[in-house]
């Protein structure tokens, strides 16, 4: 379960380096239009924004990826893999979820609902 627990949280972590690039690189580009629905004039209006929000993405990748380095390399006995994969997913469920609420319901499904499989998956492998 523990190699299903990490494949989960990296898949969790490269949707989250694709919403920083699309974001932070692709936001007015033909790509970043598409995904978001917007015109040019509103993505070019609202780039800085969205490079911020990419900016947190990147944050929310750095942090499933050092979960998953310390979760492997720490100590068997050491919690620490397993407290940092949780803090960030979480993360990414909250924001998963406010974005839900107050963007667009699909961000519910692209991503809230990988994070918290991939948090109950971490859960069971690295709890006991």
């Amino acid at each position: 379960m523990a190699v299903v627990a990490t494949v989960l949280v990296l898949l969790v972590a490269a949707l989250h380096a694709y919403f920083m690039l699309l974001e932070m690189v692709f936001w007015t580009k033909p790509l970043g239009l598409e995904a978001f629905g917007q015109t040019p004039a509103t993505a070019e209006a609202s780039k800085t924004l969205a490079a911020n929000q990419g900016l947190y993405n990147g944050f929310l990748v750095a942090g499933l990826l050092w979960g998953v380095i310390v979760a492997y390399t720490a100590p068997a006995t050491s919690p620490g893999g397993f407290a940092i994969e949780c803090f960030f997913l979480v993360c990414v469920i909250v924001a998963g979820v406010f974005g839900g609420l107050t963007a667009s319901r699909k961000i519910l499904y692209v991503q809230a609902l990988p994070g918290a499989i991939a948090l109950v998956a971490v859960f069971v492998a690295r709890s006991g």
